[in-house]
């Protein structure tokens, strides 16, 4: 394996740090499904298992990229905690407010600084379907706060996720190709 050039060392930390962050999204966005399966809320269980599959993506995507920049992609798995499904999507949108607002772009500003196209690409899909994932919690959010169990946090549901970049739709055919990386819609996985 190639050692990591020099220029590329910060980057790779964030990748790394992006890398671990995804991959412990996709744990604890999973672990919030079966939750939100065992409260009855179907819906909301569908959107957490969207976003573990988009997370999971956003992870294997950087792990590409830090190995073609030389390094190896490892992390440490955090212990899950669950608490009620409200908690749960809660949490879940502060998590995706702060890649949005604060890791993202600061990985994104790093990256354009040395040129990094790689990292930069993928950096660019999984923050574009973070801000997906926040506007879908932030909504989730507000039903279940506002009582609207009869709406589509209650029954399961499907989302279309984009299998090179991760992002995430709640709508069928809501275009031709995806809006960030260009993937032909057909090739998108239904996550109910």
């Amino acid at each position: 394996m190639p050692a990591i050039a020099a220029e590329n060392e910060i980057t790779v930390q964030n990748l790394l740090s992006a890398f671990e962050g995804e991959s412990n999204a996709h744990a604890k966005y999973t672990a919030f499904a079966a939750k939100a399966d065992e409260d009855g809320l179907h819906g909301a269980a569908s959107l957490f298992r969207a976003a573990a599959r988009a997370e999971q993506i956003h992870a294997g995507n950087h792990a590409r990229v830090i190995k073609q920049l030389g390094g190896e992609a490892k992390c440490e798995i955090h212990e899950v905690e669950v608490k009620a499904t409200l908690e749960n999507l809660k949490a879940a949108l502060g998590g995706e407010q702060y890649e949005i607002d604060t890791m993202y772009p600061g990985f994104i500003e790093e990256a354009t600084q040395r040129n990094n196209t790689l990292a930069i690409r993928t950096f660019h899909g999984a923050i574009e379907a973070e801000k997906t994932h926040a506007r879908l919690y932030g909504e989730a959010v507000a039903l279940l706060q506002g009582g609207k169990l009869d709406s589509w946090i209650g029954a399961a549901r499907e989302f279309y996720v984009c299998p090179v970049c991760g992002y995430t739709s709640e709508t069928e055919e809501e275009h031709e190709r995806c809006p960030v990386c260009n993937c032909p819609w057909e090739r998108f996985e239904i996550i109910r």
